[in-house]
């Protein structure tokens, strides 16, 4: 126990819980973790939780998870790609990309990332660096680990906070996340902070919060520690003629770019494919199905999925990456779908499970499995597949 750990005058209904939680389970931990004791009393000192985040469970995450609302409308990838959400970041991209050239140019030629991919990145996690990011970090995981759906992920996470305000990096006035416990400007967890952080601009602090340098820097080792492969693109919009299926999507049905040539693949552009591209590997992504527009998609795409487990969130980072240097937008039309939502989603999922395909899980959510294997059911009926509900 800390000498001098109290609660404050005033207390909440779960102050007590938290404050035994700390001295029982996070304190031992985070001594065993190296974490100092003048640390954990800096820092842990009249702690209280915030009971007002989003999907705390109570304490000990014993409580009754929040349910999935599957009467809820399912939100269409077209919902992801408004004009105006590109248009609003392409002008400050291009003025970040001024202004931060020569910076930008030293760290695309040390971890192999395009300045491009970058700032996009930074766009979509904090407006480049322009997004209110208001919650006390320390707060906020301590909270969830005692009353959230992960405890022990959050704990793992609380431990890594207080290494980070031991080193000196940042202040812990400083240290601001998100309601999730994403922190700064790339909105790294804190262990991706001790992992992937960097000191870009040389002045002894990982600081991703208040320096740009550091901040992208630090997304471009993040990427190449992912596996970004240097010199090649994320993905090409493409014209998927009928006679190639859309159930062929997804990163298991790679297949050189040439073979998808040889089939009639273009690009949208009227440009060929790179040469060095056409012998690396690439597969079809058609996040709406036939109702979208269609893609062959690099091993990088993917690695932008590591840093946001989403198609709509790597494809958003993609295209507006490549909004910088180009005004042009989606080439093929996200054409209307028929409304429907996430619980009718998960039902079809499950009868499609009962035939035998493997949909990726009946979870309301339409990935690349549940695509491909609603186009194969159409096929298997006779109808040209689509790929998509309806």
């Amino acid at each position: 126990m800390l000498a001098g750990f109290a609660l404050p005058a005033w207390s909440g209904p779960y102050d007590t819980e938290f404050k035994a939680y700390l001295e029982n389970d996070v304190i031992p931990a985070a001594r065993k973790a190296g974490v100092s004791s003048q640390t954990l009393q800096r820092e842990l000192k009249g702690l209280t939780p915030d009971t007002s985040l989003p999907g705390l469970v109570g304490p000990g995450g014993k409580g009754e998870p929040p349910k999935i609302n599957f009467q809820a409308e399912f939100r269409e990838p077209a919902n992801y790609f408004k004009d105006s959400q590109f248009n609003a970041l392409v002008g400050p991209g291009r003025r970040k990309m001024q202004q931060h050239a020569a910076v930008l140019a030293k760290i695309e030629q040390r971890y192999g990332v395009p300045k491009r991919i970058i700032l996009a990145i930074w766009a979509r996690e904090s407006g480049y660096g322009g997004a209110k990011i208001p919650h006390d970090a320390i707060r906020v995981l301590a909270t969830r680990a005692f009353m959230g759906q992960r405890p022990e992920f959050f704990k793992d996470e609380l431990i890594a906070a207080l290494k980070i305000l031991q080193s000196g990096d940042v202040s812990r006035a400083a240290m601001k996340s998100s309601w999730g416990g994403a922190m700064g400007q790339p909105q790294f967890l804190p262990s991706s902070f001790l992992k992937y952080a960097v000191d870009f601009d040389g002045d002894g602090h990982h600081n991703i919060w208040n320096s740009d340098v550091d901040a992208m820097a630090s997304i471009a080792n993040y990427l190449a520690k992912h596996g970004w492969v240097s010199g090649r693109d994320w993905g090409y919009e493409v014209f998927l003629p009928d006679t190639v299926s859309c159930t062929r999507e997804g990163p298991d049905n790679r297949q050189p770019i040439r073979d998808f040539v040889k089939e009639g693949v273009k690009r949208v552009s009227g440009k060929p494919f790179p040469d060095h591209e056409l012998s690396r590997p690439g597969n079809i992504l058609m996040p709406a199905g036939r109702y979208g527009p269609a893609f062959i998609a690099t091993e990088n795409f993917y690695v932008l999925k590591d840093y946001n487990e989403s198609d709509t969130y790597a494809l958003f980072v993609g295209h507006l990456a490549d909004r910088y240097s180009s005004n042009n937008g989606f080439a093929g039309a996200w054409k209307p779908t028929k409304k429907t939502t996430r619980g009718a989603v998960r039902t079809l999922q499950q009868v499609l499970e009962k035939k035998g395909y493997d949909v990726g899980g009946a979870d309301g959510l339409i990935g690349y499995k549940t695509r491909r294997s609603i186009g194969k059911d159409q096929e298997k009926n006779g109808y040209f597949a689509t790929c998509w509900v309806g």
